[in-house]
Order: structure tokens, then C-alpha cells, then sequence
């Protein structure tokens, strides 16, 4: 089944330094119809004011993987982990029994990113950090892995039967994906417009996707896509 979520219908919050939107029930907002899918418990599109973010905060037993649409994001937590992450790439953090952090926008850039939390497969353990480049050319056409289950070829690891996948298409192209039985599939149109199995979906709409399902994505228009399977 797939159960699209149009970006105009997404919990919102608003204040002098963010735009954040919601996939799922987040903070203040709250739908019981949408507490996650399978592990993937978070799903938020946030637009951050140049030289703003979030202060040192808390957070354990979570696996968060940052994608950034635009701009830049400049991480620093209590591991002693420094690092910043541009359009295009992805970091994780796994919080583990505890990990205090916080993420920046230190660029004169409006800063885009999806941040996407994960249940972990258990509580706790040693928290990590970890950052890496994707291409977006190295993925036309095709899904790229930036995150998995322990890691896998070039992806950063999560502590989940999961996956975070990105594809680039340019108009006209095609790209399918198997959800398998018993498994969650979320998507969302960082770029672009697309049919999604007939269904046109425009920049920053999501898609659930549960039980058995193959999905078939045809480019509208040049696109770049974000899509976890998961548990």
C-alpha cells in the first residue's frame, strides 16, 4: 500500500531561526495516525537560519542520520566529534547510552536538511559520529546506500535492519524498488517532481510504503530522492 504525504499537509513549526516540518508526530505536533513507519520514527524537513541551530542538546537509543538538501551543516558533540556536512551528504549519529550535540548553521547560507531518526535494533551501547561525501552524479539513475545495518560498502553504519538510499533522475528516467513482505518503505522528494506508481509527487511530498510493493519512479522533471527501508 502506499499512502502519500503531500508537504503542505505536514506538522509545522515556525520561529526566527527554523522551518521545521513534520512527517511524523514530532514535539508539539502530534497525529496518532502518524507515529512512524516500522523503526523509522522521525522524518523532519528543516530550513535553518544562516548563523542559527540547535544548542547542546541530549538525546540516546536513537540512530540519526542527517541528509542536507542546501547549504551546510556544522556538527560538534560530546565525543569530541567536529565536523561539517555539505548538500548532497549525509552524517549519523548514533546516541547510544548518551550523547549530548549540537548542529549548526555557520555558513551565510540558508541551511536545507531531512533529519531522519531510527530506532535502534537495542537500547543503549557506545554512542558514534560519522560523516561522509555522496556525489549526486555517482547516483543517477541508480540507489545509492548512504546508511545500513552496520555499514555496508561505502555507507555509514546504523544499529538497525535499515536502510537510507538516495537516486538522482533526469527527466524521463525510471527507477523501481521491491519493498519486501513485513517491511516499511518511506520515500521523499528532496528535488524535483516524479509519478510514483502513477501518482505525481513534487519536491519535499513523502510516500509511505508497507507490505509487499513494487514501486516504479518515472522523472517529471530532474529529480533527487530519499527513500528508507526498514523494519
Amino acid at each position: 500500500m502506499i499512502d502519500l504525504r503531500p508537504f503542505d499537509r505536514l506538522g509545522r513549526f515556525r520561529n526566527d531561526w527554523l522551518d521545521a516540518n513534520y512527517h511524523f508526530s514530532f514535539s508539539g505536533y502530534h497525529d496518532p495516525h502518524r507515529m512512524g513507519e516500522g523503526a523509522l520514527r522521525v522524518w523532519n524537513d528543516d530550513t535553518i537560519q544562516p548563523h542559527t541551530g540547535f544548542p547542546p542538546h541530549g538525546h540516546q537509543s536513537m540512530e540519526i542520520i542527517t541528509y542536507v538538501r542546501k547549504g551546510a551543516i556544522t556538527h560538534k558533540d560530546s565525543m569530541g566529534n567536529t565536523g561539517r556536512t555539505e548538500a548532497g551528504d549525509v552524517q549519523v549519529m548514533s546516541a547510544g547510552a548518551g550523547v549530548q550535540h549540537s548542529e549548526w548553521n555557520a555558513d551565510d547560507e540558508t541551511c536545507q536538511l531531512f533529519q531522519i531518526w531510527i530506532l535502534p535494533r537495542e537500547q543503549g551501547g557506545q554512542p558514534g559520529w560519522g560523516t561522509r561525501q555522496f556525489p549526486k552524479g555517482n547516483r543517477s539513475g541508480k540507489w545509492t546506500v548512504f546508511a545500513a545495518n552496520d555499514g555496508e560498502g561505502d555507507a555509514l553504519p546504523i544499529k538497525q535492519d535499515a536502510k537510507v538510499m538516495g537516486a538522482t533522475l533526469c527527466a524521463g528516467d525510471t527507477l523501481d524498488y521491491e519493498v519486501a513482505p513485513g517491511r516499511h518503505g518511506y520515500l521523499v522528494l528532496a528535488a524535483g517532481s516524479v509519478s510514483l506508481n502513477g501518482d505525481v509527487l513534487k519536491a519535499r511530498d513523502g510516500a509511505a510504503i508497507t507490505g509487499a510493493e513494487t514501486i516504479r519512479l518515472k522523472s517529471i522533471e530532474d529529480a533527487e530522492i530519499v527513500f528508507v527501508d526498514t523494519i
